[in-house]
């Protein structure tokens, strides 16, 4: 069965457009009136589209949603007008702190103190105020310390699908981000 799917991916990318943050299909099928199946056929036909020389925009997996964004060597070009040039910047500090939480999560502070060697109250705020990252629940050991994990906006920063889609490490940074005591 050929679709023309030209009118679906225009309602679609009108939605993407109009929204701040990453849809999932459900979300797009639920706006739309599109069925789910539709909304999914309707999606790659934009992103092939998007794709072609003379569109500035391309369709990118987010934070396990979808959203508009402009193409990467087009942004690499407009970022310094166009981004938030001191609220997208992390000191070294902040992001030795992030990837410890992203690679190593569910993590606690002083887990994050032990591979990191100093202290990370001060980061751990800063990451917490930023939105990149949460509590996600108390680890079963004496005194139930705090965990943290990675939020959405961590993804959609980084323009990541999902924690998967973070590189992968070596063996020797691997051995970097491993806990001693981990069972």
């Amino acid at each position: 069965m050929d679709l023309n799917l030209d009118r679906e991916a225009a309602i679609l990318e009108t939605i993407l457009f109009l929204e701040s943050e990453p849809l999932d299909h459900a979300a797009l099928a639920r706006i739309s009136g599109l069925g789910k199946e539709l909304v999914e056929a309707a999606l790659e036909h934009l992103k092939e589209t998007l794709a072609a020389p003379g569109h500035g925009l391309e369709l990118a997996e987010m934070g396990g949603g979808w959203m508009l964004a402009p193409k990467r060597d087009l942004w690499e070009t407009l970022k310094d007008r166009y981004g938030r040039k001191n609220d997208q910047k992390l000191s070294r500090a902040a992001m030795e702190t992030l990837s410890i939480i992203a690679y190593s999560q569910p993590v606690t502070r002083a887990e994050v103190e032990a591979i990191r060697g100093v202290a990370a109250d001060t980061m751990i705020r800063f990451l917490l105020d930023k939105g990149f990252i949460k509590e996600v629940g108390k680890k079963d050991s004496p005194g139930k310390p705090i965990q943290y994990g990675t939020t959405k906006d961590f993804l959609k920063f980084f323009r990541l699908g999902s924690i998967s889609d973070l590189p992968k490490l070596g063996e020797l940074e691997r051995d970097r981000f491993e806990l001693e005591d981990s069972e």
